[in-house]
């Protein structure tokens, strides 16, 4: 559950990042948007994968 969570808020990231590009900032650049957007969503692919191999 907690990739998928980490996926969605990468998801969330690249939306707020859209935004930014527009002229409406939230807290962060859009490019601080996207990198935060990458790094969740590396992290959710991993612990996505680490939780496939722990189950079998």
């Amino acid at each position: 559950m907690v990739g998928k969570v980490l996926i969605y808020a990468s998801i969330g990231c690249a939306m707020l990042s859209f935004m930014g590009a527009f002229g409406t900032d939230l807290w962060l650049a859009s490019t601080q948007w996207m990198l935060v957007g990458l790094t969740l969503g590396i992290w959710g692919v991993f612990v996505l994968i680490e939780a496939q191999f722990k189950i079998r």
